[in-house]
């Protein structure tokens, strides 16, 4: 399913489409595309404060978003699987982490 709107939302890119809210956002450009990340992020923390239905609504926006933003940066969905896979069995220890989050 995301693959499959993933694909979609560069088929908008292509060949763009009068009205499509994702033209909109391609066409407004990056800023705007990253603008609505940040603000759908803060949508999901809130709603995972409040209510599953409501995490649920606000998540799938922001994978939206996140689609959109990947394929403005021409960054594929492989590429993203393939930098999972190499994290795929890791383990890290707690202080690994801390050190990390220092830098």
């Amino acid at each position: 399913m995301i693959k499959t709107l993933y694909e979609e939302i560069q088929a908008r890119k292509k060949e763009p489409k009068e009205g499509s809210y994702t033209n909109y956002l391609f066409d407004q450009g990056l800023d705007k595309i990253l603008k609505k990340v940040g603000e759908e992020t803060t949508e999901v923390i809130i709603a995972a404060k409040n209510n599953q239905e409501e995490l649920i609504t606000e998540t799938s926006d922001l994978i939206y978003h996140m689609l959109v933003l990947l394929a403005e940066k021409d960054v594929s969905l492989g590429a993203i699987k393939n930098e999972l896979q190499k994290r795929e069995g890791k383990l890290s220890k707690t202080k690994e982490r801390k050190q990390i989050d220092e830098l």
